[in-house]
């Protein structure tokens, strides 16, 4: 485990926390082995239900550290790396991020992984990588044309310039924008309240937002309805449905 990557829990929420700020959270190899490791203990922890992930100083992330990039011997070796923003999309957890400056090829690529983005007023966003000569691996294309549009995707993808947390908000690329004092503790209100839900069905309302950008309309729609289904007949959805009729709050157990 890297001392570059933190881990704390506050009740269930999993926070982690690109920490090497002198590099602007620039991600080695080390910090990938971590983050595959973290992201497996919290698909098998029932007590973390979210995860907000968020970096230290100036920067969320500017992706792979450059330097490191050399050290594969072969581009196959590059290619079959264990890759920090694969660790991320195994996650069945909620993950919400809260960009707290840069971030830049895979730390776009990383926050746009994520299931939510919440941003600093300082955030900047960049799919870099065509500055230097290649594009991003880790789903940047697919996952901006996605989220912003193909014309924006293309400006961001083949200019690698940046832009700001208020163009990113009226683009769609993130859902808040605060002031970086707010950050964390919007992020973390956030991630609180959808741990407070049925983690069943949060997990599933994860799942069905995958199908509904992957699948065909009637195969999503049919998708849907067999997890509902599923969640329906779950300890959980009964505490819900007594819940409402005892006008209490329901006390969800992941059963």
């Amino acid at each position: 485990m890297s001392d570059e990557v933190l881990f704390e829990r506050r009740e269930h929420v999993a926070i982690i926390t690109l920490n090497r700020p002198a590099k602007l959270n620039a991600v080695t190899a080390e910090m990938s082995d971590t983050l595959v490791e973290l992201a497996r203990e919290c698909n098998e922890s029932d007590d973390v239900r979210a995860v907000v992930l968020t970096g230290t100083g100036r920067a969320f992330s500017a992706g792979s550290d450059i330097r490191e990039l050399d050290k594969y011997p072969t581009p196959w070796a590059f290619r079959n790396r264990a890759d920090y923003c694969d660790s991320l999309k195994v996650l069945r957890k909620p993950v919400v991020a809260a960009v707290n400056g840069f971030a830049l090829g895979g730390g776009l690529e990383t926050a746009l992984i994520c299931d939510i983005r919440i941003a600093s007023t300082a955030a900047s966003f960049a799919a870099a990588e065509v500055k230097l000569g290649w594009i991003g691996g880790g789903g940047m294309s697919a996952l901006l044309t996605h989220n912003i549009g193909p014309g924006n995707a293309a400006l961001m993808l083949m200019t690698g310039d940046p832009i700001d947390a208020q163009r990113a908000l009226s683009w769609g690329l993130v859902s808040e924008v605060v002031e970086p004092e707010a950050l964390l503790p919007s992020a973390l209100k956030l991630a609180t309240t959808i741990a407070s839900r049925a983690p069943i069905g949060v997990e599933t309302a994860k799942a069905n937002v995958a199908a509904a950008l992957n699948m065909p309309l009637e195969q999503a729609v049919a998708y849907e309805r067999d997890v509902q289904t599923i969640c329906f007949a779950t300890q959980d959805a009964t505490e819900g449905r007594a819940a409402f009729a005892e006008k209490r709050e329901p006390r969800f157990s992941r059963a």
